[in-house]
């Protein structure tokens, strides 16, 4: 028995390299988030002076595009019952 406890090895660790490498990493994801907070604020700024800068706000053009699309349905669905109503009407002659 004493052997087999003889044959287990410790693992010698050395602490302060553990620790310098934890804060390291630390640092690091800390510079990389204010890295992207401000890459983030920088985009966010340039998309709102380009919202202002509009002369139709984007909510209304979503609005105008609805209603076109809207309207194009109609009329779409207006020629084809009128195309079908044509057909009907010369199948049944």
């Amino acid at each position: 028995m004493n052997h087999h406890h003889q044959s287990l090895q410790s693992i010698d660790i050395d602490t302060r390299l553990v620790t310098t490498g934890a804060v390291l990493t630390a640092a690091g994801a800390v510079v990389a988030c204010t890295g992207m907070v401000i890459a983030a604020v920088a985009v966010f700024a340039a998309g709102r002076r380009m919202i202002r800068g509009m002369d139709v706000p984007p909510a209304q053009q979503a609005a105008m595009k609805w209603q076109q699309a809207k309207e194009a349905s109609r009329a779409g669905i207006q020629a084809w019952q009128s195309a079908s109503d044509t057909q009907n009407g010369s199948l049944a002659r």
